[in-house]
Order: structure tokens, then sequence, then C-alpha cells
């Protein structure tokens, strides 16, 4: 029986702590920002999983910080963290929410604590980017074409397999759901973010219709690369380009649905090229 993404949902980026003023009634202390859940807040994009901007607890939200750091090279590997009552001063939590947000910091390959020597950052190597969270932090950071360039070989590498297999494996059902989303996709022509979100359901539609669960579990990466698409470059902003983007996941649905695993492949190695193509081309542009 085939299982959801666990990376689909109201699972979020999150608020970063916000400093507080010195005067105030805890001197100057970083607290963690705490944001009305009605407030509207980057209306305009996509509600993917990852990068939806919903209220987080203070364990998630200074995990985001730390690991922020982490990422960015602030805190370099090598590096000792802070002692424990700098950031508990610094953050204004107790001592069981910043063990937690140890445990997932090492968790994710980001830390190791030993006894006598304290927590380090580990070498880049160890960090795991296939966590939806160090993604979504890692794209918080704002995307270069070396990541991207990554995150594409990724893709080839695993839609290209799973679209192979779904040719060989899907229903019904799953050739009518991915048709709904290559109709939304064909629908979105003045919003980018209806075009991202229909591209995105499109994409795990076919991750579903692979009926491999390890597939499906990759769909993190998906949402990274598609939220740097649409940060970066839609194709909604040029009819031609929306119009190539439409015909070319078109001929993925149709090879899967001729039960053609190889054409399948290729078409979607074809549109994961396409993309960053059309990425490179925008970045160029700008810095002209």
């Amino acid at each position: 029986m085939r299982g959801a993404s666990p990376h689909t949902g109201d699972s979020a980026a999150r608020h970063a702590p916000e400093r507080g003023h010195a005067g105030s009634r805890n001197g100057g202390q970083e607290r963690v920002l705490r944001v009305n859940e009605q407030a509207a807040i980057d209306k305009d994009e996509p509600r993917f999983g990852r990068f939806a901007r919903n209220i987080r607890s203070s364990h998630d939200q200074v995990a985001q910080v730390l690991g922020n750091e982490i990422l960015s090279g602030l805190i370099p590997p090598g590096a000792k963290l802070p002692q424990e009552a700098e950031i508990l001063a610094r953050f204004g939590i107790s001592r069981t929410v910043l063990r937690e947000v140890f445990k997932t910091l090492t968790a994710k390959g980001l830390i190791v604590s030993k006894t006598r020597v304290g927590t380090t950052v580990l070498d880049s190597a160890h960090w795991n980017y296939f966590d939806a969270d160090i993604l979504a932090w890692k794209a918080s950071q704002g995307f270069d074409m070396t990541f991207l360039r990554d995150l594409a070989e990724i893709r080839v590498a695993i839609e290209s397999a799973a679209a192979r297999a779904a040719a060989e494996r899907r229903t019904d059902e799953d050739l009518a759901e991915m048709r709904r989303h290559l109709t939304g996709m064909r629908d979105a022509t003045d919003s980018a973010r209806d075009f991202a979100e229909a591209d995105l359901q499109f994409h795990k539609a076919i991750g579903n219709a692979s009926d491999n669960a390890l597939m499906r579990s990759l769909s993190a990466v998906i949402e990274t690369a598609l939220m740097a698409s649409f940060r970066m470059s839609s194709p909604v902003n040029e009819a031609e380009e929306h119009q190539t983007s439409v015909h070319g996941h078109a001929q993925i649905v149709d090879a899967i649905e001729a039960g053609d695993g190889e054409r399948a492949a290729r078409a979607m190695r074809d549109i994961i090229g396409h993309g960053v193509s059309r990425i490179e081309k925008s970045t160029a542009k700008r810095r002209k």
C-alpha cells in the first residue's frame, strides 16, 4: 500500500529569533520571535511543505538559527558551539529545549557532543543534505548555481528512475492525477505561484506512481529545486517558456501512459535540464 510523502502537509520553514532591545524586561537578551498566526507573510510564494511559513515551536526556531549559522560558515566546521549558558541567555529557552535542539542538529549530521570537549561542528561531508530541514535552511540563504546543479544531478538520477518505474506500475488513478496537475500548469498563465504548486504536485504524483517508498521520500529535494525555479525564473514569465515547459511535462505523462519507461526517463531528464538552463539564462541576464 502506498504511503504519503513524509515531506508534504504543513511542515514549514522557520521564523528566526529576534534580538531584544536593551532596557527591555530581559535586558537585550535575544528572544525567539513570536509571529501572529494570521500574519500574511510572503503571500505570493507557493505553499511548498518545508517552505510554508507557519508558526513553529521554540525548538524548531532555535534549531533553524543555529543550523543556518553552521551551513553559512558563521560557525565553521571544527569550531565549538558557544557554552550552554550563553545559548540559553541568547534565546531565552530552557535547558530541556536546548537539549532537544542539540539532538536534532546531531541527527542531521551537523554537530557532535563529547564529554569534557563540548559541542563541535562537523565537517560538511557529514551533513545530511537529503534532510528536509537542511534543504529548507540552505534555501533560505539563497541559491547558487553550484548547489542548483547538484540538485539537478540528483533529480535526474532519481526522477528519471521514478518515471521509468511509473511507466510499468502506474494505475489509471495515477495517470488522472498527473494529467490534473498538468492541466493546472497549463492554466497557470499569469501566476508563477499556481504553476509552481501544480509542478510540484505533478512530480510527486510520478513519485507515487513509481510505487517506490524511497523515491517518494526524496520529495524534499524536488521541493527545494522547484522553489529555486520559482524564485529565480518561472516559465510563466514568458509565454514561449511556459508552453515549452507544459509540453515537456506532457511528454512525460504520454510516455508513462504508453508504458514506455525509457522514453519517460528521457523526457524527465529533458525537463529537468530545461529548468536548469532557464535559470542559468535568467541569472546571466541579471548580471549584465
